[in-house]
């Protein structure tokens, strides 16, 4: 039996998943035995407020019991509400109106439009450290999300970068595959054209590469950016007018004409096709968010993963953090607060199996234990959280905003349409502009 506690120190090293998964839905942990409060009795009730469902609800679930199982302390009550804008309005009012919850997840990208506005509590470092979190137990990117103006807001879970799984047979048809049976290094737009062609060819009537955008802003953002910030470009959204690269941003958005050719990946497609198709076995890659390993794995398909190859100058992946943050409290009880800290510290070391929804576990401790090495294929893009580039930091950014739709407004004619790219790109960068002149509606 491997033993899932080495590497690590503190006495939460708890039994992942153990304890029944219970109400995996909205609502409350059936247990027995709770005082009225909710909360068994000599234990203080924790509110946590959070947005998962599905797999990954199912697996917030499990640790939440396993947590509450473990400890005699605190009791976890958790309160799941809807994905997105449903979510983030309910958290503002809640931090605004004296109802906020004692901890809540929310995305990393997220954080601009929150914590300036105090909407957010601060993070204690030294309180952090004694129940065994500090800045040495991330990797950098993935701790430095959770800083607005040199204060820790947040502290992350997990990175879910923007990834390329692969059908190891197709590519093997191909030739793509290397001595160990990972897919060869891919190192500039000309290459990866080339291979997208010969798994195309490889693929039996299909297509080298499954890519799905249409009317999704947010897939095309993802491989945009990724492309983008792989050139060493930058995006800076706090001034008055945004500064952006724009010889950059016109050479992602021509690889992704390019490679959209009917034969490397198809020119009309949206998500849910494109998943189809690779689950099905009929292309060599797939462009998509790691939470999807679940449903390919259950597909039964032959699978590896790894980070979108550097086709540019610099590594680079998209991504996003599911993130621990305190909303604010007036008067927050001392005993509670220090409670919160516990229940996160044992969430993070409990998170081993939040890698099997496909998620690249935030906490160092996790990751770099031998057991976590031998997870394939996730243990192929763990490399991911340490070139993760997250949304510019904006007020009216981040998942489940409306920016990627912006996005997806002017460029989605590029892609399907052949529309000019710098035009449209400039469109879109107008757009912004017009957002930076006004206020963020939650702040203060």
């Amino acid at each position: 039996m491997v033993d899932r506690t080495r590497g690590l120190t503190r006495r939460q090293l708890l039994r992942t998943g153990a304890g029944a998964l219970g109400a995996a839905a909205v609502g409350v942990p059936m247990l027995t035995g709770c005082s009225p409060g909710g909360a068994p009795a000599g234990r203080r009730r924790l509110d946590f407020w959070h947005l998962l469902s599905g797999g990954d609800g199912v697996k917030m679930s499990a640790l939440i019991d396993s947590v509450n199982e473990g400890n005699d302390e605190y009791f976890a009550w958790p309160t799941v509400l809807a994905w997105g804008t449903p979510y983030y309005t309910k958290l503002a009012m809640a931090a605004t109106g004296g109802r906020a919850p004692d901890v809540g997840i929310m995305h990393a990208s997220r954080l601009t439009g929150f914590a300036p506005g105090g909407l957010l509590d601060p993070w204690d470092l030294d309180m952090l450290a004694e129940v065994g979190v500090t800045q040495e137990t991330f990797p950098g990117p993935v701790w430095e999300s959770g800083i607005v103006d040199g204060t820790v807001f947040s502290i992350a879970l997990d990175a879910h970068p923007f990834v390329m799984m692969y059908n190891t047979d197709i590519c093997d048809r191909a030739g793509l595959l290397d001595s160990d049976g990972q897919i060869v290094e891919i190192t500039s737009p000309e290459d990866f054209l080339a291979a997208g062609r010969e798994l195309a060819a490889a693929s039996d009537g299909g297509h080298g590469l499954s890519y799905g955008y249409l009317g999704d802003g947010a897939q095309m953002w993802r491989l945009w950016y990724t492309l983008y910030r792989q050139q060493g470009a930058e995006m800076v959204l706090t001034g008055p007018t945004a500064e952006y690269e724009l010889d950059a941003a016109v050479t992602a958005l021509e690889l992704m004409q390019d490679v959209l050719d009917d034969e490397i990946a198809a020119s009309s497609s949206d998500y849910a096709n494109a998943v189809a198709e690779f689950a099905s076995g009929k292309s060599g890659l797939f462009f998509t968010g790691v939470w999807e390993l679940p449903t390919m794995i259950g597909a039964g398909i032959p699978l590896n993963a790894s980070t979108i190859p550097t086709l540019f100058d610099e590594p680079a992946a998209y991504g996003d953090s599911h993130a621990f943050v305190l909303p604010h409290q007036d008067n927050p009880d001392p005993e509670e607060r220090r409670l919160a800290y516990q229940f996160v510290s044992d969430l993070l070391y409990s998170s081993f199996s939040w890698a099997e929804a496909g998620h690249i576990p935030a906490f160092l401790p996790i990751t770099e234990s031998a057991e976590y090495g031998d997870l394939v294929p996730q243990a192929n893009y763990a490399n991911a959280a340490d070139i993760l580039n997250y949304d510019p930091p904006a007020w009216f950014g981040g998942a489940g905003s409306n920016f990627q739709n912006y996005f997806a407004e002017h460029v989605q004619g590029v892609l399907l349409s052949g529309d000019d790219p710098a035009a449209s790109f400039e469109g879109f960068m107008r757009r912004v502009d017009t957002l930076l002149g006004m206020t963020n509606p939650v702040a203060g």
